[in-house]
């Protein structure tokens, strides 16, 4: 399977911004669709923003103005920009990505998650 690994999380008051960041490894063959989705305690996952390898980006209701996502094909890399944030934008963020990558002599597909990344924000 690839590993996606996650950074950029943290503790910021509401108005701040952060920006999270994931990256899939540079041998990956190709990477469809990236995307974030975050959980709340006690709430299930829920996506926030997805982008296609062609740039088309879908977001949640509740993050839309507020939240841009993007990502660098080359870099294998998908990121997240949240500004304006709000205590409800509290919870663990976790990148997904889907493709396929080498195995031995043989080409895989892949469906990853992240670790994870807290986000806190302060009222």
């Amino acid at each position: 399977q690839v590993q996606l690994v996650e950074s950029g999380g943290g503790l910021v008051q509401a108005g701040g911004s952060l920006r999270l960041s994931c990256a899939a490894p540079r041998s990956t063959l190709s990477i469809n669709t990236m995307g974030w989705y975050r959980q709340a305690p006690g709430k299930q996952r829920e996506l926030v923003a997805v982008i296609t390898s062609g740039g088309g980006t879908n977001y949640a209701d509740s993050v839309k103005g507020r939240f841009t996502v993007s990502r660098d094909n080359a870099k294998k890399a998908v990121y997240l920009q949240m500004n304006s944030l709000k205590p409800e934008d509290t919870a663990v963020y976790y990148c997904n990505a889907a493709g396929r990558y080498y195995s031995g002599d043989y080409i895989q597909r892949f469906d990853s998650w992240g670790q994870g990344t807290q986000v806190t924000v302060s009222s």
